[in-house]
């Protein structure tokens, strides 16, 4: 095992401080969105002289026989600390299948990676979990169409609402979702009263209590960043979730979702596979929304974590390309480090703790993170900390 660097990530709704707060380190001004921990061509962590993504590729040994067979040389997982003020992008991310299938098709036809009509930049899925550190709010997946009439009609708001529901009362399920979320997308500068006049009923609505009122209050938070966006309408037929400190929620791919405020470590597949639907100025490929979007509609779950050992807490998710556990490691006890197979990264994001094996001891503030091979020995944590632990999920059969 060894020290380990991120990368730091500004993206315009980032926080100022809370990134720099949990680094110790001094914030410039600007806003700071995220923190990467992995090998992604993008952004690989710095590790000794090199990056991790040339250290994996010479010592693939790092990674452990299985993960190589499963996933080729290269890390399968990159671990972020996630931090945003404001709303994000409305958008999805690609089964392998699909990527797979994308990025050749986009090779084939000679669009630049730094294009902006490029929608794949590799070949893999992203299918991800966020665990919150601070209150987490965000859009997941597609609400039952018959609440979603139920919420747009308690807004009032006259003819204007009929527009926007009713496909959701004509077309069966999923081809109303579909049908009503490509027409959002579809409206010009000029068509923007039709989003006017849901913010003009949510404004009656905002202080609302139970599900009318967070539905209000989420038209207005959208409008705040994205004014008379169409995107808000699109946002409106989606599920608001909102995660504790410690809580989780996993995106699949092909899940509509956008985050809106909050604090967390994010875990996903190693890609940077984006498909935005809406509140963006960014390029909307419909036709690729339309083939990877899941539009069936469903509940969230919201997954507490399982005390698996004392201590140490699963977030299971079947997920082949990554796993997260998170330790809670108390003064005066000690834990040993789950052992899954191939390499693993370590992040402090609370406390202090030694992590020692039969070879070394490393001392880690919060902050810290390392890099632990595959076949390292058994390891040992001792202090008082918090510790998020990421790892290739089963590396079993497909």
């Amino acid at each position: 095992m060894q020290h380990l660097r991120g990368t730091l990530i500004h993206y315009p709704w980032g926080t100022f401080d809370t990134i720099h707060e949990l680094l110790g380190t001094e914030p410039d001004g600007r806003p700071l969105a995220e923190y990467w921990l992995g090998a992604h061509t993008l952004a690989p962590s710095p590790i000794d002289n090199t990056t991790l993504d040339k250290a994996v590729a010479e010592r693939p040994e790092w990674l452990g026989t299985a993960s190589v067979d499963a996933f080729g040389p290269q890390l399968p997982f990159l671990m972020k600390i996630l931090s945003a003020r404001h709303p994000l992008s409305l958008q999805a991310h690609p089964s392998r299948a699909a990527a797979e299938e994308g990025f050749a098709a986009e090779e084939a036809a000679g669009v630049p990676l730094t294009s902006p009509q490029r929608v794949y930049k590799d070949a893999w899925p992203k299918p991800e979990i966020m665990v919150a550190l601070t209150p987490f709010h965000t859009l997941c997946g597609f609400r039952d169409p018959m609440e979603t009439i139920a919420l747009f009609e308690a807004l009032g708001g006259g003819p204007q609402i009929e527009r926007i529901v009713s496909p959701l009362r004509t077309r069966a399920g999923e081809v109303g979702l579909q049908e009503i979320f490509l027409k959002v997308l579809a409206l010009s500068e000029q068509e923007t009263d039709l989003v006017d006049a849901v913010l003009a009923a949510a404004i009656t609505h905002r202080d609302a209590e139970g599900a009318v009122g967070v539905f209000a209050r989420t038209a207005l938070e959208l409008d705040d960043v994205f004014p008379s966006d169409p995107g808000i309408l699109a946002a409106l037929l989606m599920n608001r979730v909102e995660l504790e400190p410690g809580q989780a929620l996993y995106t699949p791919a092909g899940v509509m979702h956008a985050h809106l405020r909050g604090t967390g470590i994010e875990v996903m597949a190693s890609s940077d596979n984006v498909l935005r639907g809406g509140l963006t100025s960014k390029h909307i490929a419909v036709d690729e929304l339309v083939r990877v979007v899941d539009f069936t509609w469903n509940d969230p779950e919201v997954i507490d974590g399982t005390e698996t050992t004392p201590g140490v807490w699963d977030y299971p998710t079947h997920c082949r390309e990554f796993d997260i556990v998170r330790l809670e490691v108390g003064p005066g006890s000690a834990l040993s480090l789950p052992e899954p197979e191939g390499a693993r990264i370590a992040l402090v994001t609370r406390g202090s703790l030694s992590l020692s094996d039969d070879e070394r001891t490393l001392e880690l503030a919060q902050g810290d993170s390392v890099f632990i091979p595959a076949g390292n020995p058994p390891i040992t944590a001792s202090g008082n900390a918090q510790v998020f632990l990421a790892s290739p999920g089963t590396l079993g059969p497909i």
